[in-house]
């Protein structure tokens, strides 16, 4: 992997990021994979979607899965604090849908550092926090120059507390259950330049 991707991703430990856009989802599925232990996924019980084992399944055990379907999102970021702070699971996921104070993130990040866990919130595009250790931007990517593949995405680093921002093409290989980073469409072997 590139040194300034690898600096940034796994994830720094101890630390809550965020991420947005629409692979965010698989985004944290990929975080889950690449920690040993249980993963706790927190969402509001009025969302209709809901998690698929089944897909999960391409990235992770999900009977690694912990699923909470909290009354609110007050609930849920209490959940998530205390799942944080408690230290025993390996990642924790919140499904956000209004934005955090700049008190509540902080109280994420202290807990946290003193559970020593990793928290990942999943926000909508705009609403992140200035408490966030990072933020990433998510979504696949779709080239008529190349063979459909759903698992291309651009992971663009939009905030970083500790670092330098990006963005990198990104393939997870579920055989191997590997995050590969790929050359833009232009740059790999056999693609045609379109620009001129």
């Amino acid at each position: 992997m590139p040194a300034e991707f690898a600096s940034s991703f796994p994830l720094r430990d101890s630390r809550v990021h965020e991420a947005c856009g629409p692979g965010a989802p698989g985004f944290a599925a990929i975080c889950a994979a690449r920690r040993p232990g249980e993963v706790l996924w927190v969402v509001e019980d009025w969302q209709p979607e809901s998690l698929n084992p089944v897909a999960l399944s391409l990235f992770f055990d999900p009977a690694r899965l912990l699923l909470a379907r909290c009354r609110d999102q007050t609930e849920g970021l209490a959940v998530a604090e205390e799942a944080l702070r408690d230290g025993a699971l390996a990642l924790v996921v919140i499904v956000l849908s209004q934005p955090l104070t700049l008190t509540t993130g902080r109280r994420l990040q202290l807990a946290a550092k003193a559970g020593a866990t990793t928290g990942l919130c999943l926000i909508p595009e705009g609403m992140g926090s200035n408490a966030a250790e990072t933020r990433w931007h998510c979504a696949p990517i779709f080239d008529a120059e190349v063979p459909p593949d759903s698992t291309l995405q651009c992971w663009k680093l939009i905030k970083n507390k500790s670092g330098t921002l990006g963005a990198w093409h990104v393939r997870w290989d579920t055989a191997a259950r590997r995050l590969h980073v790929v050359s833009p469409v232009a740059q790999r072997p056999g693609s045609q330049d379109v620009s001129g």
